[in-house]
């Protein structure tokens, strides 16, 4: 048969759209076309697959080799599909049986020696495959990875020769059996590390229990960046589902995170940081730091020294969960749930209102300051805490509070409550769910929108601290939000203006 058709899927943000690998073998002088929108990597694999298929022992056919890369419209890029395009050129040639490919997809790089190589991408591949009903045949490298997507049938190999003798039938490849390496979880730091600081570390509890966003403010030296650091650890352990789509993520971006699955990520960016590092992009558009937070905490300590800018790229993926980079040919839609935790100084120098007098900034400058972050950024934070500096002598006796296992209860607690009522966190809530699962008495409505007039804020900042109202009531596991809940909620609410 002169004509092969191999499965195998491209990489478009973490989508693995199919790709379809068609050979065929003409009569005419000897030659190779590779049609189908590949890109550079791709165009080069033609000269890679001819010397792994000779360095294999196999013959190369003399003939017109047409490549089909379908669909024609999708671009192709890397050399995810070497593997594919040989196998492709070997069952054309009849040297493996075509009918052996109907049920496998297959991705790899080949070196010159006929060895393969892994690639990055996997999991959405490995995932997108199980859907199809298809066994995945990957790099012995990546078989860890791909494994991760239950029920699916995953071929490791090393070797196109490998690989050729399993399709012949001289030596089937038995199924890759996981051994579990991935799947070895890290210690988050503790709580009880922290000494004293029990507003924030109440602040701590409430952000983690609905899901909300957090800013401490302070001196430095108070403990915002310890604090911040114990959050995931507070938050409940990541489903199956989650935690596919922070693997796949961190498959996506080749990051190494994938050793400690399925953790919640906790991701750090330097103040600076560019806006593409934060949202993502590139030519060929790669997830940024709000991407690779999905389903986790993104902390931005020293949130003023950000370029203001950089800041409010964050705005949109903090109400809609998704970040969309549009480029001239396609838009590529990646996942930004996330939970922002943020510090910051009261002033430049740190130092205002400290007992000793030390700050020496002026008015103007306190308020340049702060002016680098808009009010719509600010009203999507939910809960901003000031932290106070804490007694030496606290420090010295050694006191140890809750730990990170006592208060997480509490928080599963709390989310159970969530999900039994809504299906979601009660920071994801929207403005239907708002109306029907945080109704109010009718004087304490009267009583809230008083304060929000007197506070002047926003309804979108109403809203947040209604939220807030419904996560103190979870806690303490009553159904109808009260005044003291809104008054709790309210003192995390600082006056617009």
């Amino acid at each position: 048969m002169s004509l092969a058709i191999v499965h195998s899927r491209a990489q478009v943000g973490v989508e693995a759209p199919p790709v379809t690998v068609e050979t065929h073998l003409a009569n005419g002088l000897p030659s190779m076309a590779l049609v189908g929108l590949p890109e550079t990597a791709v165009k080069e694999s033609k000269d890679r697959v001819r010397s792994a298929i000779l360095n294999s022992g196999f013959d190369f056919p003399p003939r017109r080799i047409t490549l089909n890369l379908a669909p024609a419209d999708l671009p192709k890029d890397g050399g995810r599909f070497d593997l594919a395009i040989a196998l492709g050129v070997l069952a054309a040639s009849a040297q493996i049986p075509a009918a052996s490919l109907d049920h496998l997809e297959c991705l790899g790089e080949l070196a010159l020696s006929g060895a393969v190589r892994p690639v990055q991408g996997v999991l959405p591949a490995a995932l997108a495959a199980r859907a199809a009903g298809r066994t995945l045949v990957v790099p012995s490298a990546n078989a860890e990875e791909a494994s991760l997507a239950s029920g699916l049938s995953v071929l490791a190999v090393d070797h196109l020769l490998q690989l050729a003798a399993h399709l012949n039938g001289h030596t089937p490849l038995a199924p890759y059996q996981a051994d579990g390496l991935l799947r070895t979880s890290q210690p988050y730091p503790d709580l009880a590390e922290v000494q004293g600081q029990m507003a924030a570390k109440r602040a701590l509890l409430i952000a983690a229990s609905g899901g909300h966003n957090l800013l401490f403010t302070g001196p430095p030296g108070t403990g915002k960046t310890l604090l911040a650091s114990r959050l995931p650890g507070l938050l409940p352990p990541l489903d199956e589902q989650e935690a596919l789509e922070v693997a796949a993520i961190h498959s996506v971006a080749s990051q190494t995170p994938l050793t400690c699955w399925p953790q919640r990520p906790f991701r750090q960016p330097h103040h600076s940081a560019s806006g593409p590092a934060l949202v993502g992009g590139g030519s060929r558009p790669q997830p940024g730091e709000i991407t690779l937070a999905h389903q986790g905490v993104l902390f931005l300590d020293e949130l003023p020294e950000f370029d203001r800018k950089v800041l409010e790229v964050l705005r949109e993926p903090l109400e809609s969960g998704q970040i969309v980079i549009a480029r001239a040919r396609d838009r590529v839609r990646f996942p930004a749930r996330f939970q922002l935790v943020a510090a910051m100084n009261p002033c430049p120098c740190g130092y205002l209102g400290d007992p000793a007098g030390r700050c020496r900034c002026t008015p103007e400058q306190i308020q340049r300051y702060r002016g680098k972050l808009s009010g719509p950024l600010l009203d999507r934070i939910d809960l901003h805490l000031t932290v106070a500096r804490e007694s030496t002598v606290l420090h010295a006796s050694g006191e140890a509070g809750q730990d990170s296992a006592s208060v997480a209860a509490e928080v599963a607690r709390a989310r159970q409550r969530q999900m039994r009522r809504q299906g979601c966190a009660n920071a994801f809530l929207d403005l239907p769910g708002l109306r029907r699962h945080c109704p109010l008495q009718t004087d304490d409505q009267r009583w809230l929108e008083g304060a929000c007039e007197r506070l002047n804020l926003s309804l979108r900042a109403a809203h947040r601290l209604l939220k807030v109202a419904r996560t103190l009531a979870d806690l303490q596991e009553v159904e109808q939000i009260s005044r003291a809940h809104l008054a709790e909620a309210l003192q995390y609410r600082p006056a617009a203006g």
